[in-house]
């Protein structure tokens, strides 16, 4: 999947990581990939390993240390501990890591998404302007459904990227972004969205070596309208069909800051029999996957397999637990791009997707100034893993 030529391509600059608190463990494990990685390159270069050392390939750690500390009140300021001038700096940042936690007049508060964003704007100002490049990963985009104004409303997400731009950030870099159009704020400068197709449709065939891939026994979902390109990009690709929900709403009163539910129509075909992998960006509180998973298995599916970038649970667990015993799904795969709290990794139906490699191939393809084409697209390794797959069940 690389297309890095150690040997031919150059350093933008040497490279550093700042992984907030919010990613701590993700931002380890993509330290020590890409730690791996160029240490084996040092292994292959032989006669050029003297450029290598010049250029800190070499070193056994990426990751900068960096402190967050809070004033009695709750306000907050950072403290880079380490020299950044010159070097090309990747900031990680999980904004929706309720986890971490904070003391304001003696109480023990949970970090908003605000709280997060403020402290990756300290971050960056701590930086003073020393770093030759400073390139932001925000795998789940701050204020990413916020990104549309049909009222007199706020556009939250348009304005924090154009406040990263303004504080000197190059590029901002996130995945399955909930609307990928809100780049436009920032025209001039680099955004880039990465999917987490290949990565799901490669846990999902190693975890069902036996599920067929056909379109008489397989079909792809969206849950809702919204999201009908996702499911038509997964279909097309995998050779099976799709079908989405039509959720009817009434635009005359607003319940808890939605419209409700007034009937859910499905449109696709026949189900009976079919394995589903029901598609979504995210799970927030769940309500709106369970609902479309209950109403599969009504009409006859087999067996329900959930996928979604985000798994952010935000009303907890109980619901999920209880859709699980009731048979209305088999399994749930989020990915490891937001916090995901122990319960949930203990759980019998959960699938965690680990995208920390992906990750690191992009840092060091964008530390060595190198095309990313070839690992934003993964229409290629998809259909290389659908070929395998047909092959094992003697259907190529």
């Amino acid at each position: 999947m690389s297309n890095i030529n150690y040997h031919d391509s150059l350093l933008v600059a040497p490279l550093r990581i700042i992984a907030l608190n919010n990613c701590r463990e993700l931002g380890e494990k993509i330290n020590q990939l890409i730690i791996e990685r160029r240490h084996k390159a040092l292994s292959e270069a032989g006669s050029c390993k003297s450029s290598f050392k010049m250029q800190e390939y070499d070193r056994d750690d990426y990751l900068v240390s960096y402190d967050c500390p809070r004033f009695g009140t709750g306000e907050g300021r950072a403290v880079i501990n380490q020299s950044i001038r010159g070097t090309d700096l990747f900031i990680i940042a999980d904004t929706v890591n309720y986890s971490e936690l904070f003391k304001m007049h003696g109480s023990i508060s949970q970090m908003s998404p605000d709280d997060h964003f403020m402290d990756l704007k300290r971050i960056i100002m701590a930086c003073g302007g020393a770093p030759r490049r400073i390139t932001v990963i925000m795998p789940y985009l701050y204020e990413g459904r916020q990104n549309v104004r049909t009222a007199n409303e706020s556009l939250d997400c348009a304005q924090a990227l154009q406040e990263l731009t303004e504080m000197g950030v190059e590029t901002i870099i996130t995945f399955d972004a909930h609307d990928s159009r809100v780049q436009n704020a920032i025209p001039i400068h680099g955004f880039d969205n990465f999917y987490t197709s290949y990565q799901f449709i490669r846990e999902i065939f190693e975890r069902n070596p036996e599920m067929p891939v056909d379109a008489d026994h397989l079909m792809i979902v969206s849950p809702d309208e919204g999201g009908m390109g996702r499911a038509v990009y997964y279909a097309s690709l995998l050779g099976v069909n799709m079908g989405t929900f039509y959720r009817r709403r009434d635009y005359s009163i607003t319940v808890n800051g939605e419209h409700p539910i007034v009937s859910v129509e499905f449109l696709g075909n026949d189900l009976s029999g079919k394995n589903i992998i029901l598609l979504d960006d995210m799970i927030a509180s769940g309500q709106t996957i369970i609902d479309a998973a209950e109403e599969l298995k009504k009409r006859g599916a087999a067996k329900v397999i959930i996928c979604a970038t985000f798994g952010l649970f935000s009303n907890g667990l109980e619901k999920i637990d209880e859709a699980y015993e009731n048979g209305i799904f088999d399994n749930i795969y989020t990915t490891n791009l937001v916090h995901c709290p122990n319960e949930l990794l203990h759980k019998q139906y959960y699938v965690n997707v680990d995208m920390s490699a992906y990750i690191s191939l992009i840092i060091d393809t964008l530390n060595h100034d190198t095309s990313v084409n070839n690992i934003l697209d993964a229409t290629s390794r998809i259909q290389e893993l659908v070929k395998n797959r047909l092959l094992e069940q003697g259907k190529f």
